[in-house]
C-alpha cells in the first residue's frame, strides 16, 4: 500500500477531538498496520474522548525511543472531510497535522522491520486530545516519558525541512472583575465600574509583551456590563501568555499576581482562573548532542527552528527527555480549510526516520561520546511499567 493511499484512508475518517468514534477508528487503523510488526497494544480507554494507545516492542539493552503522535484533528463532522491531491500537494484535514506524521512513522517502522526482522526498544504513543490542549493525555505522556532516552514527535516539518528544537510555553487565564451595578443617570456615583477597571487591566497586561524575547500577552476576549445606561458591575478578560524561556514565565506570572492585588477603581474585586497548559520547550545540551548524532547518521544538514505554537513535545521536554519535533512532512494551512502537505516531503522524512531507527536497532544506542571518551547518553532509566488506567 502506498504512502498516499494510507494517508487518504486516515484523512477520510473524521477525527475531530470530540468525535470519539472517529478518533478511535483512526487508532484502530494505525494499530492494524503496526501490530504485525510486533507492537503490543496498551489501551487507555476513555469515555468521552478517543482512547489513548501505547504501542510497545520488546526490550533489549540500549536506548529506548518514544515516537509521539496524536490521532485527533480540529474540524467537526461535515465541515472539512475531503481528501484530494495534485502533482505536488495533498489536501485535507490532518495531511500535515498530523495524520501525515503518523503515516511517516508507520512507513518508516515497516521499512526498519523489514531490514532487521524485528523491532526492539521503539514505542509509539498515540494520544486523542492534543488539538484541545492534551488536558486528559498530558499526565499519561509525562508519566511514561521518563522510561525513554529520546523522544521524536511527528508534527509537521518546517518549510526547509527543519526539525523543531524549541517551542514556547502557553498559559490561558480568565480575569474576573466584580464591581457594583448602578443607573448611569440617577445613581452614577453609587456604581463601581468593572468595565473601567477592565480597561486598566487590559493595558497593563498588554504592556507585559516583550516581542524581542519572544513573549506575548494577548487579551483575546473582553466582556462586561449590560448596556449603556448601566454602570458595569461585572467584567472579564480572557487572555493568553506565550513565552520562550522559563525566566519570562516567572516574570509574567509574578506581574499577573501583582495585578491581581491592586485595583485602579476603588471597590472592585478581582479573581483569576487558568493555568499553564504546556510549559516551554527550550534547547538543551543533551538535545543538541542528539541532533548532532542524527546529522552524522543521516548525512543531512537538518536545519532547525523555534516555533511559537505548542505541541506534546513541550510535555516530554519538560520531563527532561531529549526531544526533537518536526519529524512529519512539510505542510501549511493547518487548522484551516486550506491545509496541505508537500508530497516529496513524505519521502524525505521517511528516509530520515528509517536511517535513525535502523541505526538504533543495529547499534542499540544513539549516544555520543565527549572528547574525554565519556558517554553522555541518559542511562539507567527504569524498565517500562506496563500501565493500564
Amino acid at each position: 500500500m502506498t504512502v498516499l493511499k494510507r494517508l487518504k484512508m486516515l484523512v477520510e475518517i473524521n477525527s475531530y477531538t470530540a468525535n470519539k468514534q472517529g478518533v478511535d477508528a483512526v487508532r484502530k487503523q494505525c494499530e492494524s498496520w503496526l501490530n504485525p510488526l510486533g507492537f503490543y497494544s496498551h489501551l487507555f480507554a476513555r469515555q468521552h474522548i478517543g482512547d489513548h494507545l501505547l504501542l510497545t516492542t520488546p526490550r533489549t539493552d540500549g536506548d529506548r525511543i518514544l515516537l509521539l503522535g496524536h490521532l485527533d484533528t480540529v474540524f467537526p463532522a461535515g465541515t472539512f472531510e475531503s481528501y484530494r491531491q495534485d502533482d505536488s500537494w495533498v489536501y485535507g484535514p490532518g495531511v500535515c497535522d498530523m495524520k501525515g506524521g503518523l503515516i511517516v512513522a508507520i512507513e518508516a517502522l515497516e521499512q526498519v522491520f523489514r531490514l532487521n526482522g524485528a523491532l526492539n526498544n521503539i514505542d509509539f504513543l498515540l494520544v486523542s486530545d492534543e488539538e484541545t490542549g492534551s488536558d486528559d493525555s498530558k499526565a499519561l505522556t509525562q508519566q511514561l516519558a521518563p522510561d525513554y532516552q529520546y523522544c521524536f514527535v511527528l508534527e509537521a516539518a518546517g518549510k526547509n525541512m527543519e526539525l523543531v528544537t524549541a517551542r514556547k510555553g502557553v498559559g490561558t487565564f480568565t480575569m474576573e472583575i466584580h464591581g457594583r451595578k448602578a443607573h448611569s443617570g440617577g445613581a452614577f456615583h453609587q456604581g463601581i465600574d468593572a468595565n473601567c477597571e477592565a480597561a486598566h487591566k487590559l493595558l497593563s497586561l498588554c504592556a507585559l509583551c516583550d516581542v524581542e524575547r519572544g513573549t506575548t500577552v494577548n487579551v483575546g476576549k473582553i466582556s462586561g456590563g449590560i448596556g449603556a445606561n448601566t454602570v458595569s458591575g461585572e467584567a472579564s478578560l480572557l487572555f493568553e501568555i506565550r513565552y520562550a524561556s522559563n525566566a519570562e514565565k516567572v516574570r509574567l506570572l509574578t506581574a499577573i499576581e501583582k495585578l491581581m492585588t491592586t485595583s485602579v477603581i476603588h471597590g472592585t474585586t478581582l479573581h483569576l482562573r487558568g493555568l499553564i497548559q504546556r510549559d516551554v520547550m527550550e534547547e538543551t545540551q543533551q538535545q543538541q548532542w542528539l541532533l548532532k548524532r542524527i546529522r552524522q547518521i543521516s548525512g543531512q544538514l537538518l536545519p532547525t527552528e523555534h516555533r511559537g505554537g505548542v505541541s506534546d513535545a513541550n510535555l516530554t521536554a519538560q520531563m527532561g527527555i531529549p526531544t526533537l519535533d518536526g519529524f512529519g512532512p512539510f505542510g501549511d494551512g493547518d487548522h484551516t480549510l486550506d491545509e496541505r502537505a508537500l508530497i516529496t516531503s513524505f519521502t524525505s522524512r521517511i528516509d530520515l526516520l528509517v536511517q535513525v531507527l535502523n541505526y538504533q536497532q543495529q547499534q542499540r544506542n544513539l549516544g555520543m561520546e565527549n572528547d574525554d571518551g565519556t558517554d553522555d547518553r541518559v542511562v539507567d532509566v527504569p524498565e517500562l511499567r506496563r500501565r493500564q488506567d
